[in-house]
């Protein structure tokens, strides 16, 4: 397992480079990456005012019982946002693909390897659940709230800047509202670039908030700016957190990402200033 800090700078493991696709047990090819570099770059050295998870669905999970029979699950991995180190996700695509041509002698089996070979590169305890295909998967909703993506907006930037959000200035009005309101708003507008191989990553992006009124076009426009943004998921919704709480200030906060898969994987990023667990949501893009 390699060194998840490289000199202050992220090492990409085998993201961006050819590889080989190892079929045999490989726990060797997990590619951890300290969080702590992500946040640095927004300003966060610790004390994150956050909890939060990363919630990761993969639909490629193979393996052979006793005797060689092959075996298929859904398989879903909870990670703490306050573990050391995310879990590069090329190197999970390699690390799951190399249990398709292992024996393992049930699923219980499964789920600790992935639990412990996961935990150890992450650097915190996992959560792993292998779900029967005929147990039915998540079925398909719509994010709760209000969409946003009807707001009348002209998109004048494509970088990020935490400026273009605003509070909500009631028409006539030449300061900001101090309205409290609790909204549950979402946008399926979200897009950020993988900062090594520049692929474009999708994902619906659900905000609840509880304080002074936010500007819907306002808060369009700074999601529409992530378009060309090139950072991770969990860094992209680690920023959209911070800066909200930063320029807006709510009492209350949750952001939660759902990314379209790549690789057979989707990762969906959740972080609150609430207690409890990301609901496993299945959107239609998923």
């Amino acid at each position: 397992m390699s060194d998840p800090l490289d000199h202050g700078s992220f090492n990409h493991g085998p993201l961006g480079q050819k590889s080989e696709y190892p079929e045999i047990y490989a726990p060797q090819v997990l590619h951890p990456i300290a969080r702590e570099l992500g946040r640095r770059e927004i300003g966060l050295q610790s004390g994150w005012p956050y909890q939060g998870e990363d919630v990761w669905n993969a639909y490629e999970m193979s393996w052979l019982a006793p005797g060689g029979k092959p075996q298929v699950a859904l398989l879903e991995l909870r990670v703490s946002a306050q573990s050391t180190c995310i879990v590069e996700s090329k190197s999970l695509k390699l690390y799951f693909g190399s249990f398709n041509q292992t024996e393992f002698a049930n699923r219980d089996e499964v789920e600790a390897t992935i639990a412990r070979d996961v935990g150890a590169a992450a650097g915190a305890t996992v959560q792993v659940t292998l779900l029967a295909l005929d147990a039915g998967q998540n079925p398909l909703v719509a994010l709760p709230g209000e969409c946003i993506d009807d707001e009348p907006v002209q998109v004048v930037r494509f970088t990020v800047d935490p400026d273009l959000l605003q509070l909500d200035v009631s028409a006539g009005e030449t300061v900001v509202s101090d309205k409290i309101v609790s909204e549950t708003l979402h946008s399926h507008l979200l897009r950020s670039c993988c900062p090594v191989t520049g692929q474009p990553d999708w994902a619906s992006v659900f905000i609840q908030y509880h304080g002074a009124k936010i500007s819907r076009p306002a808060l369009l426009r700074y999601l529409i700016s992530f378009r060309n943004n090139q950072e991770f998921h969990e860094q992209c919704v680690e920023r959209i957190f911070m800066d909200i709480q930063q320029r807006c200030r709510p009492e209350q906060l949750t952001v939660y990402a759902r990314y379209t898969r790549r690789g057979g994987i989707d990762i969906n990023p959740w972080r609150s200033t609430e207690p409890g667990s990301a609901p496993n949501w299945r959107l239609v893009r998923q």
